[in-house]
């Protein structure tokens, strides 16, 4: 890995407000770098989530904390005008409820206070091919599933001893496999969401007797808790119920479970709250860090461009720390200072005064 070439690409998608392209950043550098060095590094090794770790290790140990939380989320940023390939490829998208051509990544993002860090990422690549049961058509499928990649990143956080209090997730990953890993095999305590149709049982005599109930069906209070059992979960976990105010002014409702048993209602949903710092982080990437911006067009190259987004990403969070300005404040910084120079280059070439065709 170049270190020196990867902090000028970072720092170029940083400074961009247009497409990032290799010529771009040499034309910056007044081709002091070619951007055919540029096109070789980004064309050469792929680089992994052990490589960010190697980046974001010392940052990571400036802020650490056993109250620090480790957030799993997975994200589809959009490329509909890409060329399909096995990493820009069709994936069924739950916030919109259809299938979206794009790269689809899991990140876990490690926040501790004020300081969010993503810590490791699984980017989805459909190598295989398969029938639709459906439709009868082929399709590209993983080799890997999501709830698999979430137990990679996850073991790869254990392994780098980053301590935490709790892992926050979504419901797509709320499976009882991964209570299971989180719990015994990481140790670690977790709040995770569930949906209304899940079933569970009051008690463990219950367990025992195959009675389960939907937890919509439960007379559980809001904010209140309860103490249930799901099947193939060995411990028993606390659930309660949230009730919140839609942006449109609408009403929802949001179960909660966790293995902590000690907790109140109000700490479980401050600390799943928390997890609301990673939909920040999905949107910095893309419109601070330049995450979409870039035409490359083979795996290598993407998945490059990729990494490169997230350790811009890391640079403007560890800018944050020093000034106090949040992503979208130093965007706006950097294009203030930009459009400063543009404007004296201008008044440099332009005439002082306005000349009309009539008196010219």
């Amino acid at each position: 890995m170049d270190k020196a070439l990867l902090d000028l690409y970072a720092d170029y998608l940083i400074s961009s407000f247009s497409a990032t392209t290799a010529t771009g950043l040499a034309d910056v550098l007044d081709q002091a770098i070619s951007h055919d060095q540029i096109t070789r590094f980004l064309a050469a090794r792929p680089l992994t989530s052990a490589d960010l770790w190697h980046l974001v290790k010392p940052l990571v140990r400036q802020v650490e904390s056993a109250e620090g939380v480790l957030i799993v989320d997975d994200r589809i940023e959009e490329k509909p005008y890409t060329d399909e390939n096995e990493l820009i490829t069709w994936h069924f998208d739950h916030s919109k409820d259809r299938v979206v051509k794009g790269i689809n990544f899991l990140t876990t993002l490690y926040c501790v206070g004020a300081v969010s860090l993503p810590v490791a990422y699984e980017l989805v690549t459909k190598t295989e091919t398969v029938v639709d049961k459906k439709t009868g058509k082929p399709r590209k499928k993983s080799a890997v599933t999501k709830n698999a990649r979430y137990r990679t990143m996850l073991r790869a956080c254990r392994r780098n001893q980053i301590p935490c209090r709790f892992v926050l997730n979504d419901v797509w990953s709320a499976s009882a496999e991964n209570m299971q890993f989180v719990k015994h095999d990481l140790q670690q305590d977790f709040i995770m969401p569930i949906k209304a149709n899940r079933k569970v049982a009051l008690s463990l005599a219950d367990k025992h007797c195959g009675v389960y109930v939907a937890v919509e069906a439960l007379a559980l209070e809001a904010d209140t808790l309860q103490e249930v059992y799901l099947d193939e979960v060995d411990f028993p976990l606390l659930l309660t119920k949230h009730v919140f105010t839609n942006e449109d002014g609408g009403t929802g409702v949001l179960y909660l479970v966790t293995s902590d048993v000690t907790l109140t209602a109000e700490q479980i949903v401050t600390f799943y709250h928390t997890r609301w710092k990673v939909e920040q982080y999905h949107k910095s990437l893309k419109q601070n860090a330049s995450l979409a911006k870039s035409p490359t067009r083979t795996v290598v190259t993407q998945s490059n461009h990729f990494f490169a987004a997230v350790c811009a990403f890391i640079k403007l969070e560890s800018l944050k720390r020093k000034t106090s300005l949040n992503h979208f404040a130093l965007k706006s910084k950097i294009y203030l200072a930009a459009l400063h120079t543009a404007f004296g280059e201008l008044q440099r070439l332009a005439p002082t005064e306005l000349v009309h065709p009539a008196t010219a």
